[in-house]
């Protein structure tokens, strides 16, 4: 279907037209000796019938579109398709002419533009080319806007291919930390290792329901972290302590499942494990001015050697933040200390929002 027709634009296309009228209603007053209604009447209705068959014109122009056919066949296209529609027009002209005004009217009519035929033929040439011109246009603006929305959808494709993939790296990673925690364990406490595998099916049992949307709210995220902790406190028993600072209005507030586990998991192996007497974690969540700010802390031994990893937990909540939100998030890490701390800040989305 014409663009025009399909986007309710038709008003400001026939608005075009309007000039052209109002000059043709003038001439058949003064030189044709109609009335004003009598001219208005005719002149509205054969340049409407015009501006209509017009539009036909963007069929031959999909037909040769610029640049994939010969000069000569766009050429002949247009030219024998402009002279097939202004001999239409000027015919349709004069029958309507002939319904709208007595014999009388309408043969001084046609004595006093007879001699101009040809010029008003031409100029019904000239107009249909300039509707092509105009088709043209809209066919550039056209495939520019599908070839817009088509460069969108696939961007929207990949970020959610990339998040798909960067979620499906999370559940791995922390299963092969589990699994060596359980296997130290089997040796030294076999009771702690069953345990610690309960609470890992528990954990994975619930990923499964949240790891399938794309959202969840940080309630949700919290009670993870908090199974999460629970698995990590079989084998560090007191060591490990955790200190929650959650701001109500933070509970509500939607993030990517699985976005602060990593964090947790980090603070846990590169903290807390290398640390004899255990020490703490510190989670505070914070909604202000439509911003939700995260801060995870742990304490370390800044003096230990560093230890052989990838960084996948860091890099995956960077990457997995930049998918989502584009540069609309961010990620810090700093030391101050026997501190080590992850902030995030991220646009504070709800359900009501989305």
């Amino acid at each position: 279907m014409h663009p025009l027709l399909t986007r309710n634009r038709l008003g400001l296309y026939l608005l075009a037209w309007v000039p052209l009228t109002a000059t043709s209603i003038y001439v058949l007053v003064t030189r044709g000796t109609l009335s004003w209604l009598q001219a208005t009447v005719l002149g509205m209705a054969v340049f409407l019938f015009y501006a209509l068959l017009c539009l036909s014109a963007w069929y031959p122009c999909r037909a040769t579109p610029l640049g994939k056919v010969s000069f000569i066949r766009l050429l002949l296209t247009h030219l024998i398709a402009a002279g097939v529609m202004s001999f239409v027009w000027t015919q349709a002209g004069a029958a309507l002419a002939y319904a709208v005004l007595s014999p009388e009217k309408f043969a001084a009519i046609r004595r006093q533009f007879e001699p101009q035929v040809n010029a008003i033929f031409t100029v019904g040439v000239l107009l249909y080319l300039l509707s092509v011109a105009f088709q043209y246009v809209l066919i550039a603006m056209e495939d520019s806007r599908r070839a817009e929305a088509q460069a969108i959808e696939a961007r929207v494709l990949a970020r959610d291919a990339e998040l798909k993939a960067l979620k499906a790296q999370v559940n791995p990673h922390f299963l092969f930390n589990s699994l060596n925690s359980i296997s130290a364990l089997t040796s030294i406490d076999p009771s702690r290792a069953r345990d610690m595998c309960v609470l890992l099916g528990d954990f994975l049992r619930m990923t499964l329901g949240l790891g399938e949307k794309t959202l969840v709210r940080f309630s949700e995220e919290l009670e993870l972290l908090q199974k999460y902790l629970a698995i990590e406190k079989v084998r560090f028993g007191v060591r490990l302590k955790m200190h929650e600072n959650i701001q109500e209005e933070s509970m509500s507030c939607l993030l990517p499942p699985l976005l602060l586990q990593p964090l947790v998991e980090n603070a846990v192996k590169h903290g807390i494990a290398g640390l004899p007497e255990g020490g703490e974690i510190r989670l505070e969540a914070q909604r202000q001015n439509g911003r939700l700010a995260i801060l995870v802390e742990n304490s370390w031994d800044p003096e230990a050697p560093p230890r052989r990893s990838g960084g996948l937990g860091l890099k995956n909540v960077q990457y997995r933040l930049e998918a989502r939100y584009g540069k609309d998030a961010s990620l810090r890490v700093n030391t101050e200390g026997e501190l080590f701390q992850v902030s995030l800040d991220l646009p504070a989305e709800s359900e009501e929002k989305t």
